[in-house]
Protein backbone atom coordinates (compact mmCIF):
# COMPACT_ATOMS: atom_id res chain seq x y z
CA UNK A 1 0.00 0.00 0.00
CA UNK A 2 2.86 2.35 0.81
CA UNK A 3 4.30 1.89 -2.69
CA UNK A 4 0.89 2.55 -4.25
CA UNK A 5 0.44 5.71 -2.19
CA UNK A 6 3.94 6.87 -3.13
CA UNK A 7 3.17 6.22 -6.79
CA UNK A 8 0.00 8.30 -6.59
CA UNK A 9 1.92 11.07 -4.84
CA UNK A 10 4.63 11.19 -7.52
CA UNK A 11 1.95 11.12 -10.23
CA UNK A 12 0.10 14.01 -8.58
CA UNK A 13 3.33 16.01 -8.29
CA UNK A 14 4.10 15.63 -11.98
CA UNK A 15 0.53 16.40 -13.03
CA UNK A 16 0.72 19.60 -10.97
CA UNK A 17 4.11 20.55 -12.41
CA UNK A 18 3.01 20.04 -16.00
CA UNK A 19 -0.25 21.93 -15.49
CA UNK A 20 1.57 24.83 -13.79
CA UNK A 21 4.16 24.99 -16.57
CA UNK A 22 1.47 24.94 -19.24
CA UNK A 23 -0.42 27.78 -17.56
CA UNK A 24 2.80 29.82 -17.39
CA UNK A 25 3.34 29.14 -21.09
CA UNK A 26 -0.17 30.37 -21.93
CA UNK A 27 0.04 33.46 -19.70
CA UNK A 28 3.49 34.54 -20.92
CA UNK A 29 2.40 33.98 -24.52
CA UNK A 30 -0.55 36.30 -23.92
CA UNK A 31 1.72 38.77 -22.11
CA UNK A 32 3.76 39.07 -25.29
CA UNK A 33 0.59 39.84 -27.27
CA UNK A 34 0.61 36.27 -28.62
CA UNK A 35 2.94 36.94 -31.54
CA UNK A 36 5.84 38.30 -29.50
CA UNK A 37 5.14 35.93 -26.62
CA UNK A 38 4.83 32.52 -28.23
CA UNK A 39 8.51 32.00 -29.12
CA UNK A 40 10.19 33.10 -25.84
CA UNK A 41 7.46 31.40 -23.79
CA UNK A 42 7.97 28.15 -25.68
CA UNK A 43 11.75 28.38 -25.29
CA UNK A 44 11.28 28.92 -21.54
CA UNK A 45 8.91 25.95 -21.31
CA UNK A 46 11.38 23.65 -23.07
CA UNK A 47 14.19 24.94 -20.85
CA UNK A 48 12.21 23.91 -17.75
CA UNK A 49 11.41 20.50 -19.24
CA UNK A 50 15.07 19.95 -20.10
CA UNK A 51 16.07 20.66 -16.50
CA UNK A 52 13.43 18.25 -15.20
CA UNK A 53 14.63 15.49 -17.50
CA UNK A 54 18.19 16.07 -16.32
CA UNK A 55 17.12 15.45 -12.72
CA UNK A 56 16.69 19.09 -11.59
CA UNK A 57 13.23 18.50 -10.13
CA UNK A 58 13.34 21.18 -7.44
CA UNK A 59 14.13 24.24 -9.54
CA UNK A 60 12.05 27.41 -8.91
CA UNK A 61 9.79 27.10 -11.93
CA UNK A 62 8.45 30.65 -12.14
CA UNK A 63 11.82 32.32 -11.54
CA UNK A 64 13.56 30.07 -14.05
CA UNK A 65 10.79 30.51 -16.61
CA UNK A 66 10.84 34.30 -16.31
CA UNK A 67 14.62 34.40 -16.50
CA UNK A 68 14.74 32.39 -19.74
CA UNK A 69 11.79 34.29 -21.20
CA UNK A 70 13.44 37.65 -20.58
CA UNK A 71 16.91 36.55 -21.70
CA UNK A 72 15.80 34.87 -24.93
CA UNK A 73 12.99 37.29 -25.85
CA UNK A 74 14.68 39.04 -28.78
CA UNK A 75 16.69 36.11 -30.08
CA UNK A 76 13.69 33.76 -30.01
CA UNK A 77 11.48 36.34 -31.69
CA UNK A 78 14.02 36.94 -34.45
CA UNK A 79 13.80 33.24 -35.29
CA UNK A 80 10.02 33.36 -35.01
CA UNK A 81 9.81 36.27 -37.45
CA UNK A 82 11.94 34.38 -39.98
CA UNK A 83 9.71 31.31 -39.67
CA UNK A 84 6.58 33.45 -40.00
CA UNK A 85 7.88 35.15 -43.13
CA UNK A 86 8.83 31.79 -44.64
CA UNK A 87 5.40 30.37 -43.83
CA UNK A 88 3.64 33.43 -45.25
CA UNK A 89 5.72 33.43 -48.43
CA UNK A 90 5.11 29.75 -49.17
CA UNK A 91 1.41 30.08 -48.29
CA UNK A 92 1.04 32.80 -50.91
CA UNK A 93 2.93 30.68 -53.44
CA UNK A 94 0.67 27.71 -52.64
CA UNK A 95 -2.47 29.78 -53.27
CA UNK A 96 -1.10 31.24 -56.51
CA UNK A 97 -0.13 27.81 -57.83
CA UNK A 98 -3.47 26.36 -56.73
CA UNK A 99 -5.30 28.86 -58.94
CA UNK A 100 -3.60 27.40 -62.02
CA UNK A 101 -4.85 24.31 -63.83
CA UNK A 102 -1.73 23.23 -65.71
CA UNK A 103 0.01 20.07 -64.51
CA UNK A 104 3.34 21.84 -64.02
CA UNK A 105 1.73 24.22 -61.52
CA UNK A 106 0.11 21.34 -59.64
CA UNK A 107 3.50 19.66 -59.37
CA UNK A 108 5.01 22.91 -58.11
CA UNK A 109 2.18 23.15 -55.58
CA UNK A 110 3.07 19.68 -54.31
CA UNK A 111 6.65 20.88 -53.77
CA UNK A 112 5.25 23.62 -51.50
CA UNK A 113 3.56 20.90 -49.43
CA UNK A 114 6.96 19.26 -49.00
CA UNK A 115 8.40 22.61 -47.88
CA UNK A 116 5.65 22.92 -45.25
CA UNK A 117 6.45 19.40 -44.04
CA UNK A 118 10.11 20.40 -43.67
CA UNK A 119 9.13 23.54 -41.77
CA UNK A 120 7.00 21.44 -39.42
CA UNK A 121 9.93 19.11 -38.79
CA UNK A 122 12.18 22.11 -38.18
CA UNK A 123 9.81 23.57 -35.58
CA UNK A 124 9.52 20.27 -33.69
CA UNK A 125 13.28 19.91 -33.35
CA UNK A 126 13.96 23.63 -32.91
CA UNK A 127 13.14 24.10 -29.24
CA UNK A 128 14.96 21.08 -27.75
CA UNK A 129 18.04 22.07 -29.76
CA UNK A 130 17.63 25.74 -28.80
CA UNK A 131 17.74 25.07 -25.07
CA UNK A 132 20.51 22.46 -25.30
CA UNK A 133 22.99 24.11 -27.67
CA UNK A 134 24.34 27.65 -27.72
CA UNK A 135 24.16 28.66 -31.39
CA UNK A 136 23.71 31.71 -33.56
CA UNK A 137 20.18 32.50 -34.68
CA UNK A 138 20.53 31.19 -38.23
CA UNK A 139 22.10 27.94 -37.01
CA UNK A 140 18.89 27.23 -35.12
CA UNK A 141 17.18 27.03 -38.49
CA UNK A 142 19.84 24.76 -40.01
CA UNK A 143 20.52 22.13 -37.36
CA UNK A 144 16.94 21.20 -36.42
CA UNK A 145 16.25 20.52 -40.09
CA UNK A 146 19.43 18.45 -40.47
CA UNK A 147 18.74 16.37 -37.36
CA UNK A 148 15.11 15.76 -38.31
CA UNK A 149 16.10 14.55 -41.80
CA UNK A 150 18.94 12.35 -40.50
CA UNK A 151 16.51 10.67 -38.07
CA UNK A 152 13.36 10.10 -40.20
CA UNK A 153 11.94 7.28 -38.05
CA UNK A 154 12.12 9.42 -34.91
CA UNK A 155 10.62 12.36 -36.80
CA UNK A 156 7.67 10.33 -38.10
CA UNK A 157 7.18 8.81 -34.64
CA UNK A 158 7.08 12.23 -32.96
CA UNK A 159 4.75 13.69 -35.58
CA UNK A 160 2.39 10.70 -35.40
CA UNK A 161 2.27 10.59 -31.60
CA UNK A 162 1.73 14.33 -31.24
CA UNK A 163 -0.90 14.40 -33.96
CA UNK A 164 -2.86 11.36 -32.76
CA UNK A 165 -2.68 12.32 -29.09
CA UNK A 166 -3.73 15.91 -29.81
CA UNK A 167 -6.62 14.74 -31.99
CA UNK A 168 -7.82 12.25 -29.36
CA UNK A 169 -7.66 14.78 -26.52
CA UNK A 170 -9.40 17.43 -28.62
CA UNK A 171 -12.20 15.01 -29.45
CA UNK A 172 -12.68 13.55 -25.97
CA UNK A 173 -11.27 16.01 -23.38
CA UNK A 174 -10.61 19.35 -25.13
CA UNK A 175 -10.21 21.20 -21.80
CA UNK A 176 -7.12 19.08 -21.07
CA UNK A 177 -5.26 20.90 -23.85
CA UNK A 178 -5.33 24.13 -21.83
CA UNK A 179 -3.62 22.50 -18.86
CA UNK A 180 -1.32 20.00 -20.56
CA UNK A 181 -1.26 20.55 -24.33
CA UNK A 182 2.00 22.49 -24.45
CA UNK A 183 3.93 21.13 -21.48
CA UNK A 184 3.15 17.47 -22.18
CA UNK A 185 4.13 17.87 -25.84
CA UNK A 186 7.33 19.65 -24.79
CA UNK A 187 8.18 16.83 -22.39
CA UNK A 188 7.61 14.16 -25.02
CA UNK A 189 9.47 16.02 -27.78
CA UNK A 190 12.43 16.78 -25.53
CA UNK A 191 12.61 13.14 -24.46
CA UNK A 192 12.69 11.97 -28.09
CA UNK A 193 14.95 14.60 -29.65
CA UNK A 194 17.48 14.52 -26.80
CA UNK A 195 18.26 10.92 -27.71
CA UNK A 196 20.10 12.24 -30.76
CA UNK A 197 22.21 14.90 -29.03
CA UNK A 198 25.21 12.71 -28.24
CA UNK A 199 25.81 12.32 -31.99
CA UNK A 200 26.02 16.07 -32.54
CA UNK A 201 27.78 17.39 -29.43
CA UNK A 202 31.11 17.75 -31.26
CA UNK A 203 29.69 18.93 -34.60
CA UNK A 204 27.34 21.54 -33.20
Amino acid sequence: MAEVARGYYIFAIWITRLAYLNILWVLFTIAGLLFFGIMPATVAMFAIVRKWQRGEDEIPVFTTFWGVYRKEFWKANSIGIILLLLGYFFSIQFQILGAQSALVYQMAQFSIVIVFALLTMLVIYLFPIYVHFDLKAMQYLKWPLIVSIVHPILTVFLLACIGLTGYFIFQVFPAVLFFFGGSLSAYFITWGVSKTFSKYEAAI
